[in-house]
């Protein structure tokens, strides 16, 4: 498994290397992680191209680049304006101009960006109590509104009143639209444009937007001019109130709006059109989005169409304007939808006669001021900004929830950690300026961006330096930053020359035909060697004929890992030897425990045992897996020394000499393994007799010794008795056991023949009749001539 810090060390340095950097402010600009060596003395190698200088810090530092000479610029964050926010109180004596009032900070900050390296500032928003609110009510006077229309007519005091509970400075202002005033959204027969409404209602002519009035502080000024207004009528039954809302949002001198929270309410009983609806009147030119007001009457809704959605979206966010639907509930999911499009907007629910118009505004005005949404302005290309919001009761977070915080009330602080980080310097100047706000406030963050695009040595770099081959670079950082045409490590060859036959000849190692031994390219006559993925692993040479990763490998590692390589030829480290330095001069390994190298039956080399008897293995030797155990191999010898037996007792003084025999009393007297530092083997073997002997056997200083215990341990002889009556008694127990088995059978038969006797017994029927052979021995005969008489 590839250890992930490891992989991306060595990521990053293909990164730095690929990018095949030919200067300083070339090397910096392909990721964070890449530095510049501008030493000129020794850094690079024969064979090396200058692009070699652009590496990760670690492999510059691995290649001796002295760390004053690595070029790493680093960005930073300067907080040019910090205003606190202000904290003030709703019943505070002090009152303070709108803009007085700070609710986010830090205003102005100026980040230095580096390629790939992000900066990160933290930015404070707190909503200030008692802030000052400008709210314009927007109301569609189509025919269907009449009844609303005289609900509306006391709404500037009962609204001024109800708002004074949030703000002491509320500013309120009246518009009203219908319709573009072409066929076929209206009747333009002359007695229609006069009047649009049937019957008798007593109707004003149509038209699409006029501002009634301007933003005021006098709720009875907003009463008196509401009350004067009537109703108009149109044919179809979308309204054009996009127009009205396009020039609300554009026109603020004519509406007057203030640098404070601004709140547009727009009120109707109606769909809306869009772009393209305009075709049906004959008007196809899109809307510019400028301000058309004359007289307070929008003068060109006959000759622009309706604005689409995003353009309103657009302007509404540029003018920081806060929307608030105030629908009827037939409407309520058309213009839901439009709310998922509009940031920072709020639909209401519009009972048929408005009269719940106060409540409505309220709650979504609440609603509304409770959410922050940051937004920033285009970015420049190749610059990517990330947010992550720190809200109330520390809930943190990321993506797109990362740019706002919900449930706010007066007087939180929440907080949000921003991240700038650009991929590349700007084409067209060192410097950009973007600005985040709050969607909805006219507060803003001015954040100017300065891009490092070169590095600090390149300032002192020699403008045509005679160093680069005639004056055809600048020299600069320790290398030559060529002209435009020229190429080469010294700048020496224009482009047109590089690929001539004769330089190419200087590039061929002994006349051979491979161009820098097809490791490398031939730039004027002179090799500049490839490069690999892994930066550790370098070509070198006059010829690129040398490298660092192709020597003998043991164990999978280059060079047994003992050693380094050099052009393709393993040095190795002290103590070891071979072509991959995988044989060691330490004899140590080969050291048994009685302090014999391989137990004296075999050789050291390279560390390990090479045994001169095939029949002996292991680290040291000390294994024979085919030789007798050493019990079974000493046993007669021991037998006839100790107890004059055993097969060798006539030849046991010729064949049995060869140890030094001690006798002990017990096995307990016996040496123990842990009380020796040689090989030590305790046996235990079997006579011929049965009888038990124990013996040890071990070699010390090349004498051979046994410690024998002089007693046999035989197992005692049989007792005859005992065993003669247990057979007695067992066949007289086993006899009685037969002939009780055999007595309780034969009572258990004669009981089942006793049961089945009386069972037949009461089953019997006797017959009480006559028996049918019998004949009587009387005889009666009767007198024929017998008369009775």
């Amino acid at each position: 498994r590839i250890n992930p810090t490891v992989f991306m060390f060595f990521f990053q340095g293909s990164i730095c290397i690929k990018a095949n950097a030919q200067s300083c402010g070339e090397c910096i600009q392909v990721a964070e992680s890449c530095g510049w060596c501008s030493d000129e003395v020794s850094f690079l190698s024969s064979g090396e191209s200058k692009s070699a200088r652009c590496d990760d810090l670690q492999s510059l530092k691995d290649r001796q680049c002295p760390e004053d000479k690595i070029e790493n610029p680093r960005g930073a964050i300067v907080i040019d304006k910090d205003t606190p926010v202000t904290n003030r109180k709703k019943d505070s004596k002090e009152k303070l101009k709108p803009e007085e009032i700070t609710q986010i900070q830090p205003q102005k900050l100026t980040l230095t960006l580096r390629s790939g390296e992000p900066q990160t500032f933290s930015l404070k928003f707190k909503r200030a109590e008692d802030y000052p609110i400008d709210l314009y009510y927007l109301m569609d006077l189509s025919f269907s509104m009449k009844d609303d229309l005289e609900n509306v007519k006391n709404l500037g005091t009962d609204l001024m009143a109800e708002m004074e509970k949030i703000t002491t400075d509320f500013r309120i202002g009246f518009g009203s639209f219908v319709e573009k005033t072409v066929m076929p959204y209206i009747s333009t027969t002359p007695a229609r444009l006069i009047n649009p409404c049937t019957g008798n209602q007593n109707c004003t002519s149509p038209f699409s937007y006029k501002n009634v009035l301007k933003l005021t502080d006098k709720g009875d000024e907003f009463n008196r001019l509401v009350s004067q207004q009537q109703i108009s009528g149109n044919l179809d039954s979308p309204e054009g109130g996009f127009d009205a809302i396009m020039q609300v949002a554009v026109c603020e001198e004519q509406i007057g709006w203030r640098n404070v929270t601004r709140l547009l309410v727009f009120s109707t009983d109606a769909g809306f059109h869009f772009a393209g609806d305009g075709k049906l009147g004959g008007i196809v030119l899109p809307n510019d989005g400028k301000c058309h007001l004359e007289n307070n009457m929008y003068t060109m809704s006959h000759y622009y169409d309706y604005p689409s959605i995003a353009h309103l979206v657009q302007k509404l966010s540029d003018h920081n304007i806060q929307t608030i639907f105030a629908v009827t509930d037939d409407f309520q999911p058309v213009y839901k939808e439009l709310q998922n499009l509009i940031p920072k907007s709020a639909v209401g629910t519009l009972s048929s006669n408005s009269s719940n118009v106060i409540k409505l505004i309220i709650d979504a005005y609440n609603s509304l001021s409770s959410e922050v949404i940051l937004e920033n302005s285009r970015l420049p290309e190749g610059l990517s900004i990330t947010y992550k919001s720190i809200c109330k009761n520390g809930v943190e977070g990321t993506g797109e929830n990362g740019r706002k915080c919900s449930n706010i009330s007066i007087g939180d602080e929440v907080s949000f950690q921003i991240s700038v980080e650009s991929q590349k310097c700007p084409s067209h100047g060192k410097s950009e300026v973007i600005k985040i706000k709050p969607l909805g406030f006219t507060e803003e963050v001015e954040v100017v961006l300065k891009f490092i695009c070169d590095c600090e040595c390149s300032a002192e770099g020699e403008l045509n330096s005679q160093r680069c081959h005639e004056g055809n670079g600048t020299f600069e950082c320790g290398a030559c930053k060529c002209n435009a045409g020229r190429i080469g490590r010294l700048c020496e060859c224009s482009k047109d020359e590089v690929r001539t036959e004769d330089l190419d000849a200087n590039c061929r190692k002994d006349n051979g035909t491979d161009i820098c031994s097809n490791n490398g390219d031939c730039v004027c006559g002179t090799c500049e060697c490839k490069k690999r993925e892994n930066p550790k692993e370098v070509y070198s040479g006059t010829y690129c004929e040398c490298d660092n990763f192709n020597c003998d490998r043991s164990n999978n590692k280059l060079c047994g890992g003992h050693g380094v390589c050099e052009c393709r030829k393993c040095i190795c480290d002290a103590n070891y030897t071979g072509s991959a330095c995988d044989c060691s001069l330490d004899h140590s390994t080969c050291l048994a425990k009685n302090g014999q190298i391989c137990n004296g039956r075999g050789t050291c080399e390279c560390g390990i045992c090479k045994c001169t008897d095939a029949k002996f293995q292991g680290p040291t030797c000390e294994l024979c897996p085919t030789c007798p155990g050493v019990c079974a191999e000493h046993k007669d010898c021991v037998q006839c020394r100790a107890f004059d037996a055993g097969e060798k007792k006539e030849t046991c003084e010729r064949d049995c000499s060869y140890f030094q025999l001690i006798t002990v009393k017990d096995s307990s007297k016996l040496p123990q393994p842990t009380d020796q530092i040689f090989p030590l083997t305790h046996c235990k073997e079997r006579d011929a007799n049965d009888c038990w002997f124990y013996f040890t056997y071990a070699i010390r200083n090349s004498t051979k010794e046994v410690y024998v215990v002089e007693k046999l341990e035989c197992p005692p002889g049989p007792d005859i008795i005992p065993i003669v009556a247990g057979v007695v008694a067992g066949i007289v127990l086993i006899g009685l056991a037969l002939l009780l088995i055999w007595k309780l059978l034969m009572i258990i038969h004669d009981r089942r023949e006793f049961a089945k006797f009386e069972k037949e017994k009461m089953n019997a029927k006797w017959d009480t009749g006559e028996n049918p052979i019998y004949k009587s021995a009387v005889t009666t005969v009767v007198n024929p001539k017998y008369e009775g008489k």
